[in-house]
């Protein structure tokens, strides 16, 4: 007699909802680690200093815009299953050309930034000189894309390093005793309101790259389509309340040392106002918790410039296969390191001056997705897109155009700085 094989039970269902969530947690944390850069850290302690508790304000403008540009730019490229250029490209054509130069090079301008506050970051923490902590970064992050587990790795890293930068800063939160009250208060009715430090604060933690960074990682990893949308827009929300919370705990640290009526300096003159607050709050401990921070963020950040950079050489070669891509990235990381190097800008005002940039970039971005969203809803795979969340979008990208063009001049005055 013979038998029948009995098929064993098949553990596809379970690997693919694993693979879904460990892919959505990875990108969730390159959202939050691009977002919380050494430009955000930077300009924090720079804004928090020179306006008080008047910048909450600022920090819950730039989480609420966060919302409503990410969960837009998070669900469309999931619904397409196209990348960012070439799903402007299919409503425009020539658009995402446009856009894919735009944040190339506002990538760029922020990769020189993130290597920059690397150095500052090992500087702080071991007292390497700028430019060779800047260096050695670097070339951590060459190696980890130059690696035959490139993507894992960079998974791995972010997660961990993430995680380190949210319980730091919270200790630092905690000892520098800041006013909760008033912060809270100044949160929604604020004394004074400083559109360039606004546009500035969105530009380091929502604008160019940072727009498309964890959508573009769900891409490569499959994680699309109508059937996720569900995952994909928990996956968002969940990263806007990752970036959320550790914006206003750097807030608070820097506050709290700034209402005790320690004097920061904020000249750019190679001044480092963050590390000036940590060391303030905690002594000779919290410089070095700052160095680690600052490290901490600034790696994770090259990592993200780089890789979501490169993600939009696509629009020029549609074809262009991963190993290619990550040579890209390797160079693209060696320019940003050269012009690091080369540059006599101080770095505390590049990275300012690279927040205030690439927010200058987000009107456009955000323009192209609400056409799509309101004209071109086949290129959405058919499915009918929230009409509150484009009533959402369409007034951010008003409120971004309007705080672009009456910013445009002192952020590239902050060059000068």
């Amino acid at each position: 007699m013979n038998q029948v094989a009995t098929p064993a039970p098949s553990s596809s269902g379970a690997d693919f909802v694993k693979s879904r969530r460990s892919s959505i947690i990875a990108a969730i944390f390159l959202m939050a680690t691009s977002a919380i850069g050494p430009g955000f850290i930077t300009q924090t302690a720079t804004f928090t200093t020179k306006l008080g508790a008047a910048f909450a304000f600022g920090i819950l403008a730039s989480v609420l815009i966060d919302f409503v540009v990410q969960l837009n730019v998070w669900r469309m490229i999931a619904l397409s299953r196209r990348n960012a250029s070439a799903l402007a490209n299919a409503a425009l054509p020539g658009s995402g050309h446009v856009l894919a130069l735009l944040v190339i090079f506002g990538g760029l301008v922020f990769n020189v930034g993130n290597i920059a506050g690397a150095g500052l970051g090992l500087s702080a923490l071991l007292g390497l000189p700028a430019k060779w902590g800047g260096l050695i970064s670097a070339a951590l992050a060459v190696g980890i894309f130059a690696s035959s587990r490139a993507g894992a790795a960079v998974d791995r890293l972010i997660i961990w390093l993430g995680l380190l930068m949210i319980a730091m800063t919270a200790y630092v939160a905690f000892v520098s005793g800041p006013p909760v009250g008033e912060a809270l208060q100044q949160m929604v009715v604020p004394q004074l309101v400083d559109w360039t430090a606004i546009t500035t604060i969105v530009g380091g933690t929502v604008g160019g790259y940072i727009t498309y960074a964890g959508a573009h990682r769900l891409l490569d990893r499959g994680t699309v389509g109508a059937e996720n949308l569900g995952a994909v827009t928990a996956g968002a929300l969940n990263g806007i309340a990752v970036t959320g919370v550790m914006r206003f705990l750097l807030f608070l640290a820097i506050l709290g040392v700034v209402s005790s009526g320690v004097v920061i300096d904020v000249s750019g003159k190679g001044a480092n106002p963050a590390a000036q607050a940590f060391q303030a709050a905690a002594g000779e401990f919290g410089l070095r918790v700052f160095g680690l921070v600052l490290w901490a963020a600034a790696i994770t950040s090259v990592i993200g410039a780089a890789y979501t950079s490169m993600s939009f050489l696509s629009a020029f070669k549609s074809d262009i296969s991963e190993r290619a891509r990550n040579r890209a990235t390797v160079v693209f990381i060696a320019v940003s390191l050269a012009v690091f190097l080369l540059m006599g800008t101080a770095p505390a005002a590049l990275l300012v001056f690279a927040g205030g940039f690439n927010g200058l970039i987000l009107p456009l971005g955000m323009t192209i997705f609400m056409i799509i969203g309101w004209r071109r809803a086949d290129l959405l795979g058919g499915v009918s897109y929230p009409k509150w969340l484009l009533v959402l979008g369409t007034a951010v990208c008003a409120l971004t155009w309007y705080m672009g063009v009456v910013s445009v001049g002192p952020i590239f005055r902050l060059l000068a700085a």
